[in-house]
């Protein structure tokens, strides 16, 4: 299943692609310099393919649960200060995005959207910290049952466009699509605290499957 958030890219490319293999079966001579542009085309049509790739996935249910929105690997776990949503003291958990990985994003938690800001920036590789507060990002918060969490959708080196197809007041559903970041990235997720994270630095992750952490009534 190919995500519909990368519709307009699979059909560009699948189309350059079938026109340089036809021009490269009729118009190149030499079978093997046409054998080589032919696999590249191929392989080059199959990463685009393999990369919007947008499998189901079966979420787990439970109160106070935290969901990872992206796929990847966790890579940051630390206090910090949110003043523009949460108002205060917060617990980031960080989760770098390879090319190689699943890139649409799901909710974290069932609420309702209550904080959208989009912000330009720069293209710092997304595995350093100072990508969180100077790259290209998108800030959502949703405000749930046991109060607020705020997650940022951050572009990275070879990322150049962040799809977030929100507004405030939309409904947030744990585990369900909601956009996606192109080529390589990463997601913060800041939660209030008292939050108990379920996941360590290293862990690879799985978008609306993995638990990343367990909410306490206030957090």
């Amino acid at each position: 299943m190919i995500t519909r958030y990368g519709y307009d890219v699979v059909g560009v490319v699948v189309t350059l692609c079938l026109i340089g293999i036809a021009a490269a079966w009729f118009f190149v001579d030499g079978k093997v310099l046409k054998s080589v542009l032919i696999i590249i085309a191929l392989a080059f049509l199959t990463f685009t393919l393999y990369f919007f790739r947008d499998p189901e996935r079966q979420s787990p249910s439970g109160d106070g649960i935290v969901l990872s929105p992206a796929d990847g690997t966790v890579v940051l776990i630390q206090p910090v200060r949110e003043e523009e949503f949460i108002g205060g003291e917060a617990v980031q958990v960080s989760i770098f995005m390879s090319p190689l990985n699943v890139h649409v994003n799901r909710w974290p938690v069932n609420g309702t959207v209550r904080f959208f800001r989009h912000i330009p920036g720069e293209y710092i590789v997304a595995m350093d910290e100072k990508s969180s507060t100077r790259n290209e990002r998108t800030l959502i918060g949703v405000e749930h049952a046991g109060g607020k969490l705020l997650f940022k959708q951050i572009a990275g080196f070879i990322a150049r466009r962040i799809v977030a197809p929100v507004q405030i007041g939309d409904s947030a559903v744990a585990g369900q699509r909601f956009g996606m970041i192109k080529f390589g990235s990463r997601v913060d997720v800041l939660l209030q605290p008292g939050a108990a994270i379920d996941v360590k630095i290293g862990d690879k992750t799985v978008a609306g499957e993995t638990v990343l952490a367990r909410l306490t009534p206030n957090g």
